[in-house]
């Protein structure tokens, strides 16, 4: 597979640069079907993946993780934001163009049960792309498959089987074989092996991780499994309800969560240790709707740690330390903390007057 190892196509130290992403899914009501909110599923996240590296992106189910994968694959199309690929603007390319990028970028789905088409064979599901996309010639074609299934750890004679015929284990990695045949730059990795038993897991993680040196691949690896992401990822960043509430490298993070939000969900890590005492924070109460989030922080409803400032003002994207990055009013700078508190006056005063006007109309 030596046509694989390609040179970088940028010069550029990061394959994705993601800029302020936003994907609201609008909620429609009535005959005329008009839109009386949005759903905010994915509000303003910002981050960069550096070439060769793994981003691991945590949180709750139901933070937006899925989401921010896709619409940067440009699988969903953006509210707003930027996504550049290797210093391309993916939303900017027309369709001709976005079918030549696609090879480039691709996705390995969560179910290897329901991302697999029961009709064909598994030589056909790994090379129909391929062939799609006139990734070799025809006369080298079933050649280059075999190669493909080899590194993934697929015997050739697997060509002619259907996905009904594997354990979930060999079905992912023939989901990773038709992500690999394309040779893809960037690779989002949507919770691969949540479905999978632990033995499994383990195996999966290393087949990444050694394709990952082997051919130069870089990950966006969405994931609810602690661990893993702390054993697979370069930099790890953690969603709440849409937002990117911290980010930093994986030492550093799980060394120092400094997100109230970070350290409640790294506090569930489990400890393979009986002995060991775990400082568990319960989070109380129920993830918000992303229809109607909280205003201010959009967890202070949760959070231990709340103040007055959180239930006004929206925390700013600041670097708390070099290279580790959080969105909190507990680590804002003299100016970030000046202009929260001037948003908390100014609704106050609306609140104030909201008050007055509705009792004088009472009255």
């Amino acid at each position: 597979m030596e046509e694989m190892k390609k040179e970088p196509a940028a010069n550029s130290e990061y394959v994705l640069e993601v800029k302020n992403l936003v994907k609201w899914f609008p909620i429609k009501s009535g005959i005329i079907k008009k839109t009386v909110g949005n759903v905010k599923a994915v509000d303003g996240v910002s981050f960069k993946i550096r070439r060769g590296e793994t981003m691991g992106l945590v949180g709750e189910s139901g933070c937006g993780k899925s989401t921010c994968g896709r619409t940067i694959l440009r699988l969903l199309e953006k509210t707003s934001g930027e996504v550049l690929l290797e210093g391309v603007d993916v939303f900017s390319l027309s369709k001709e163009e976005l079918r030549k990028m696609r090879p480039r970028m691709q996705i390995v789905f969560q179910d290897p049960y329901s991302s697999l088409s029961p009709r064909l064979p598994i030589g056909e599901i790994i090379g129909e792309a391929v062939r799609e996309h006139h990734i070799v010639p025809p006369e080298e074609f079933d050649d280059y498959i075999t190669r493909v299934m080899e590194v993934c750890g697929l015997p050739e004679y697997y060509k002619e089987r259907y996905p009904h015929e594997f354990s979930g284990g060999q079905r992912q990695r023939i989901c990773i074989a038709r992500a690999l045949a394309l040779s893809p730059d960037f690779i989002v990795c949507d919770e691969p092996v949540s479905a999978l038993d632990v033995s499994i897991q383990a195996q999966i993680i290393n087949l990444l991780r050694k394709l990952q040196k082997d051919f130069g691949l870089t990950y966006l690896f969405i994931s609810h499994d602690l661990s893993v992401v702390e054993h697979i990822s370069d930099t790890v960043g953690v969603m709440y309800l849409g937002s990117m509430v911290e980010y930093a490298e994986t030492g550093k993070i799980f060394a120092n969560p400094m997100n109230p939000y970070t350290k409640a969900l790294f506090s569930a890590i489990p400890i393979p240790d009986p002995a060991a005492k775990i400082n568990r924070i319960i989070l109380e109460g129920s993830i918000p709707s992303p229809a109607n989030p909280p205003s201010g922080c959009k967890f202070h409803t949760r959070c231990r740690e709340c103040m007055e400032v959180c239930r006004y003002a929206v925390p700013e994207w600041l670097e708390a330390e070099e290279g580790h990055f959080c969105a909190c009013h507990l680590y804002d700078d003299a100016e970030a903390k000046a202009r929260a508190e001037q948003v908390m006056a100014e609704a106050k005063a609306k609140e104030k007057e909201a008050a007055e006007t509705a009792k004088k109309e009472a009255g």
